[in-house]
């Protein structure tokens, strides 16, 4: 079996100096780290939505958008990003305000090696960087200051075997998280293992948690090893615990007191090492006061508590994830389609009781029923019910939309070149440039494939 290798850290280099630009971008794939080099702050804007950058390295002197420009903007887009300035000695007051506006820290040209390497190092320590087999987080695509603090939340417990309970409304991501949980622990090189307690019979679900020995009931023809013998060592997710009959929690949590379960028709106890996550949609408060859940197994199971955000309160996200499940559709089957502008701010300013399990579902449609390479705005209509979209937008809402709505169709009849489009829309380039990341357009998008 191949071994999974591990993920570089991604870093974001911007200097208008052509030479140190290639001096730090050596330097830093040198160290195997996975370098973005860009040449100002604008384009910089663009990069770190396609690339996903762990750290940025920024030159605090530039023109069309200079370093503190550029930290402001990432810090309203990207709290948890760490952004480190090159400055001049002359510059080196400019460069302590900024670390005092959440910069991490500033270098000196000309930069030394060593130094370099040591303030990358640290920032991406204190990140949560992590550089395990996998990475750890990458099913979670977000710029959410609400799912980051989750994330962060979920990369802290993760080093321990403290259990943790995943509350959330349905499609919020809690086995993801769980899986995203296990593959930042110390536990990451066994399989992770999950079962859905709502999706079977109490006598089925006692056999598939526990295991049975030959002739625990009828059926029984052969021993059966359950989820916590098959799991031992790793990480078991007990999904939608709260729908677990009562007698079924009561040997749940005898095996939580003792570390040690009975298969059913057995009277010889097994040691058990599994790390235990559970999840649920129900609220267990309400279930404990109706007598449908213990409240002594409720609080064995809540050492750690992480409840995921609705898709409706990190809306934020609504446009990277389409972008991602979009790019994940044309890698799938080649066929390569963009949703026209009105057509992302409808699904943008949805309700998606569904959350993010309904936005891909919605998406997959979209792409399978579009006659054209852009989505018209009247098939998400059609998806969501025709009920939405119809509130008159603001003078201000309007013209943001046309002016979106214009920067995409000129770089669509170009296929993302810019120097053509700014001259279709006669502007300079670097004015264009601006207007694309004001809009969050990126012109690799519009290219032909």
């Amino acid at each position: 079996m191949n071994q999974p290798t591990k993920r570089k850290a991604r870093i974001l280099v911007v200097d208008d100096d052509p030479g140190l630009l290639r001096l730090l971008t050596i330097r830093l794939r040198a160290e195997q780290y996975e370098v973005e080099p860009v040449e100002n702050g604008v384009l910089a804007l663009a990069a770190a939505l396609r690339f996903r950058p762990d750290l940025v390295i920024s030159d605090l002197r530039m023109d069309e958008l200079d370093g503190i420009g550029l930290l402001k903007e990432l810090q309203s887009r990207w709290p948890g990003l760490k952004v480190i300035l090159l400055t001049a000695h002359g510059t080196i007051p400019d460069a302590v305000q900024a670390t005092q506006m959440g910069a991490f820290g500033f270098l000196t040209k000309p930069v030394e090696k060593q130094e370099l390497l040591d303030q990358v190092q640290k920032a991406l320590k204190i990140s949560g960087f992590v550089d395990t087999d996998q990475d750890w987080r990458a099913d979670f695509i977000t710029r959410s200051p609400l799912m980051e603090e989750k994330l962060a939340q979920a990369h802290m417990v993760a080093g321990t075997d403290a259990r943790v309970l995943i509350t959330g409304e349905s499609g919020t991501g809690k086995e993801l998280l769980a899986r995203a949980i296990h593959k930042a622990s110390p536990r990451r090189n066994r399989p992770f293992v999950s079962i859905d307690c709502s999706a079977m019979d109490e006598v089925t679900l006692e056999s598939e948690l526990f295991g049975h020995v030959k002739g625990a009931f009828p059926g029984a023809t052969s021993e059966h090893r359950g989820l916590f013998q098959t799991a031992e060592g790793s990480t078991l997710l007990l999904g939608e615990i709260g729908e677990m009959p009562m007698r079924l929690q009561v040997q749940l949590l005898r095996l939580l007191q003792e570390n040690q379960i009975r298969p059913m028709g057995s009277n010889q106890a097994i040691a058990t090492n599994v790390r235990l996550i559970s999840s649920t949609h129900s609220d267990l408060q309400r279930l404990i006061a109706g007598g449908q859940f213990r409240e002594d197994l409720y609080y064995r199971l809540n050492i750690v508590h992480i409840e995921m955000p609705s898709l409706n309160r990190r809306r934020e996200d609504i446009a990277v994830l389409v972008a991602h499940f979009l790019a994940g559709i044309t890698r799938e089957s080649g066929s390569h389609k963009i949703y026209a502008p009105e057509a992302v701010e409808l699904l943008a300013t949805s309700d998606w009781p569904g959350n993010v399990r309904q936005l891909q579902n919605v998406v997959r449609q979209n792409v399978a029923l579009s006659q054209t390479p852009i989505i018209p705005v009247e098939l998400v209509q059609q998806s969501l019910g025709g009920t939405h979209g119809s509130k008159l937008p603001s003078f201000d809402e309007a013209r943001e939309e046309f002016t979106r709505s214009y920067l995409s169709q000129i770089l669509q009849i170009t296929s993302g070149n810019v120097s053509q489009a700014a001259r279709l829309a006669k502007r300079n380039r670097t004015d264009f440039y601006k207007l694309l990341g004001r809009h969050q357009l990126v012109p690799d998008d519009f290219k032909a494939r």
